[in-house]
């Protein structure tokens, strides 16, 4: 499991965020509204690596969509512990995110599709319901920008 990143950005026992890893877990998705330097929404679908299961983490810079039509920017950024699903609170002043994070919705997901530039899923939350794609753009976009909408 490679919560590398996420641990180098973080302080275990100054910031209440978990760092616990779990072998065991199974695919749902949370999002959670995160008031740190700007408002966004940390969109996370669980997966199950080799080693154990992770979070895929995507910020979202608006609500997401809830409605077909509707795209966001969303920007991949590391790995969450599997743990993390469940995480709300205040992330210490002077610490990487510092801010309330709260829960925004959160359920279960099937996956359609999911390779290296596409993620296909059906999000059963209780605001995201029905088929979501996100899809990395080709061109001259960052490496890490996604587009995340909802399917008609």
């Amino acid at each position: 499991m490679n919560l590398k990143k996420y641990s180098e950005k973080r302080k275990k026992g100054k910031t209440p965020e978990p760092f616990a890893e779990s072998s065991k877990g199974e695919e749902v998705f949370v999002v959670q509204k995160h008031s740190a330097s700007h408002l966004h929404f940390d969109f996370r679908l669980a997966y199950k690596e080799q080693e154990g299961w992770v979070l895929k983490s995507w910020a979202v810079p608006k609500e997401p969509p809830q409605k077909s039509g509707i795209r966001r920017l969303a920007v991949q950024t590391e790995d969450h512990p599997y743990t993390y699903k469940d995480f709300e609170g205040e992330i210490t002043q002077g610490e990487y995110g510092a801010g309330k994070v709260e829960i925004w919705d959160k359920g279960g997901y099937k996956v359609k599709e999911w390779n290296d530039n596409l993620i296909d899923v059906d999000l059963k939350g209780k605001k995201l319901k029905g088929m979501y794609v996100l899809i990395k753009p080709k061109g001259n976009f960052a490496k890490n920008n996604w587009l995340f909408f909802k399917k008609k």
